[in-house]
């Protein structure tokens, strides 16, 4: 397959649930090249905006016994999977892999709710999936083999960057950093705005400053070669005012420590619910 187009992709891909991360997942597969009608998108409330893609070619719903899927991508919430996750075997060949983006479902529960010797994929996105933007953590089991993995590669990059791992127990961590990551960012810009607003400016003009400082600075960060230290001394002049901020993010009692806490408890509760 091409590295860079899902244009001569020939097979069927299933989507399991088309929300609002699978819909942002078809829309990057469309945009890579892949044809409506290679997929099938099993959704038991389609939005309007998948109806309409079902007169370009997309299949909705239709009977499983009728699907030989090539792969299978499972994007439905975590609580429903013990109902969904067993009878996609049916839709599975000896060389179909299936790849899950289900929060906290491990490679085991997986393995066990679908065929015997089935090639899976576990995988972690966030939320900037939705403007193509995020970034995935995979992590394949036994039985993937290379094809494999560089299709499910292909294919979770439709939703911005991709990186695996060897060792599941990763991913806990992973989803503490990557997968919950985006709401400590937002946090950030209410923080920021507070502080505004405490310092004298205006509320709105306050979080407007902190809306666009934060989007602004991530996507400096995103375009530059340089790492983010560099960048943040960067903008510290000696004794300036960025400076004297920096005193306090940077005691022995600021950010990191509240960082690595609130790291090490969105770790412990994935375990938690992974059981």
């Amino acid at each position: 397959m091409d590295q860079t187009s899902l244009s001569d992709f020939a097979g069927t891909l299933v989507l399991v649930g088309a929300g609002k991360m699978g819909g942002a997942m078809l829309e990057g597969w469309h945009r890579l090249g892949l044809k409506f009608d290679n997929i099938v998108a099993l959704e038991p409330q389609p939005s309007p905006e998948i109806i309409t893609l079902g007169q370009r070619g997309l299949r909705i719903n239709p009977a499983l016994d009728t699907i030989a899927a090539t792969a299978i991508v499972i994007a439905v919430k975590p609580q429903a999977a013990a109902v969904v996750v067993p009878p996609l075997g049916r839709l599975m060949r000896d060389d179909t892999v299936a790849i899950s983006i289900m929060a906290g479902r491990t490679l085991a529960f997986l393995e066990t709710s679908l065929p015997a010797r089935a090639a899976v994929v576990r995988a972690m996105p966030n939320t900037p999936a939705a403007i193509g933007r995020g970034i995935t953590v995979a992590v394949p089991n036994a039985r993937v083999n290379e094809g494999q993995r560089q299709l499910a590669d292909k294919l979770l990059r439709a939703a911005g960057a991709v990186e695996w791992v060897a060792d599941e127990a990763l991913m806990d961590a992973v989803t503490a950093v990557s997968g919950s990551g985006p709401a400590y960012v937002f946090l950030l810009a209410e923080s920021l705005a507070r502080a505004g607003a405490a310092a004298g400016l205006p509320a709105d003009l306050a979080a407007r400053l902190a809306r666009a400082t934060v989007a602004g600075a991530g996507e400096l960060l995103h375009r530059s070669t340089l790492d983010a230290a560099t960048l943040r001394q960067n903008v510290t002049s000696p004794g300036g005012t960025t400076a004297a901020a920096l005193e306090v993010l940077m005691a022995a009692d600021g950010l990191d420590p509240v960082m690595r806490r609130a790291v090490a408890a969105a770790t412990r509760r994935g375990r938690e619910l992974g059981g």
